[in-house]
């Protein structure tokens, strides 16, 4: 028994490490995603095959791809790592490594960014407290520039090109699985991966600098659709709403609009973790979207984020509307037929409440894997873990975390706003990615299966894993909670 939780809790560790590692990932690409929009508009309007050609708008595309966006990724990553100092430095080594490439250096810019950002943090915990008073700004500023000049060289002379190889070969490689109609498999890895949290590093991480590579040489790119296609989730939900039963019948509606319309896929995540079976249908939809899209030659012309059919619809190139919602029905239809099958051939669903009773046994097992125990209120509050850190009196800072801190967290961070507002209650509420909780947090509420991370980055803080943002019971719990502590 014993083996079995040492095993259990090496799985959960290492699930935690690749979602940390993905985030990162995703750190450097998600705050820049206006950009990447931008470049996408005048894309799909002003190239010679968009909706009003024109040559001298035209004349942006190439060097917002190649300069601007990288650059960016650059910035981000080193600021991840060292805030802005390390940004700076992580965007001069990134222009090395743009300069001169004959494709978009969004790998050589995960890289460069990030070495940078640690460079020179690295640098100022070394010279702390030993440069003479008065040399500060002289010392900031020439470490950074030498710094930074040295790793723009290194990137151009020695890093560029061996990523320019390997950024092709991979191109190469998802050009001939596509080629060859072995590109609808991929939704083997990518729709398990999505439930398991990793969606935003699979799509930002991955996905994109391939499909904009494409996009830059064919105008679109079918890498954008294979993450972000709403299709597969929306089955699911469908099923549940003709053949679930109490509560989980009447929350799918409201997670339709949130997933389909408003494009938080992570809504309908643990309506497939309540039946891991229903990966089946998320899986079958996806391979069947994906080999419609491959055989309709659907692509759009950069990453919608996030992923609602409006922002696909809006990344779609002028003539690629039917391949495009073609995909994404065939994907919905199919997953929907699964689910259904599996939804009613399953009659274990006559409990209302089966729902949280099923999240609620996945944190229970999660934290008995790590060794600790774990109590639930009467009034079904968010599962803690026993010993976890108290504030004491009324919290200053409660920060809202998700995996990219813009979708399900700040819908959370609306909710508890408005229950403070409606009890009189000053307290500041934020959201933000689950690597960059702000250190003077007190109370980060955030998923499951994230909680070990957050507690990570911010251990004085106190963990209050949630199983679904949009739970008001569990609000009204903590705000009562609160009542008691003032």
């Amino acid at each position: 028994m014993a083996t079995n939780v040492n095993v259990m809790e090496k799985n959960f560790k290492g699930k935690a490490g690749l979602q940390k590692f993905g985030g990162f990932l995703a750190g450097m690409v998600i705050p820049n995603i206006g950009a990447f929009i931008a470049w996408g508009l005048i894309t799909a309007f002003f190239i010679p095959t968009g909706w009003l050609p024109n040559a001298y708008l035209g004349k942006l595309v190439t060097p917002m791809i190649s300069y601007l966006l990288p650059i960016l990724i650059g910035y981000t990553g080193g600021k991840l790592v060292h805030d802005t100092r390390g940004g700076v430095v992580g965007a001069i080594a990134t222009a090395g490594i743009v300069v001169g490439a004959s494709i978009p250096m969004f790998l050589g810019a995960m890289i460069m960014g990030p070495l940078g950002g640690w460079l020179i943090k690295k640098f100022d915990e070394l010279v702390d407290g030993k440069v003479p008073t008065g040399f500060e700004m002289l010392v900031n500023n020439f470490s950074a520039g030498i710094l930074g000049a040295l790793l723009a060289l290194l990137a151009f002379s020695g890093v560029e090109p061996v990523v320019q190889g390997f950024s092709m070969a991979l191109g190469n490689l998802a050009i001939a699985v596509t080629n060859a109609k072995l590109l609808p498999l991929i939704a083997i890895f990518i729709e398990p991966g999505k439930v398991l949290f990793l969606n935003n590093a699979i799509n930002h991480g991955i996905l994109a600098p391939l499909g904009i590579q494409e996009a830059k040489e064919a105008g679109k790119s079918i890498f954008f659709l294979l993450e972000t296609d709403p299709g597969p989730g929306l089955g699911v939900l469908l099923a549940y709403w003709l053949y679930g039963k109490g509560a989980i019948k009447q929350s799918a509606p409201g997670a339709i609009v949130i997933q389909f319309f408003g494009g938080i896929h992570e809504i309908y995540f643990p309506y497939i973790l309540m039946k891991p079976l229903l990966l089946l249908a998320v899986i079958g939809g996806g391979m069947a979207a994906d080999f419609t899209f491959v055989v309709t030659k659907a692509g759009l012309v950069a990453t919608p984020s996030p992923g609602s059919i409006f922002a696909e619809l809006a990344m779609t190139p002028k003539g690629g509307f039917v391949p495009v919602i073609l995909g994404i029905t065939v994907g919905a239809a199919v997953s929907f037929l699964i689910a259904s099958l599996i939804i009613r051939r399953d009659r274990s669903e006559g409990d209302p409440n089966s729902l949280d009773a099923a999240k609620e046994m996945m944190s229970m097992m999660k934290a008995q894997s790590k060794g600790k125990s774990v109590s639930r209120s009467q009034d079904q509050s968010p599962i803690t873990d026993q010993g976890a850190k108290r504030v004491l009196g009324l919290p200053r800072l409660i920060v809202f975390a998700c995996e990219a801190g813009m979708g399900s967290s700040a819908m959370g961070e609306s909710i508890l706003k408005k229950k403070f507002k409606d009890e009189g209650l000053n307290i500041q509420v934020k959201h933000a990615p689950v690597n960059q909780i702000p250190p003077e947090a007190e109370v980060v509420f955030t998923q499951e299966s994230l909680a070990a991370r957050a507690a990570q980055v911010v251990p004085e803080a106190e963990i209050v894993p949630i199983k679904n943002f949009l739970d008001k019971t569990a609000y009204e719990a903590f705000v009562d909670e609160l009542k008691n502590r003032s």
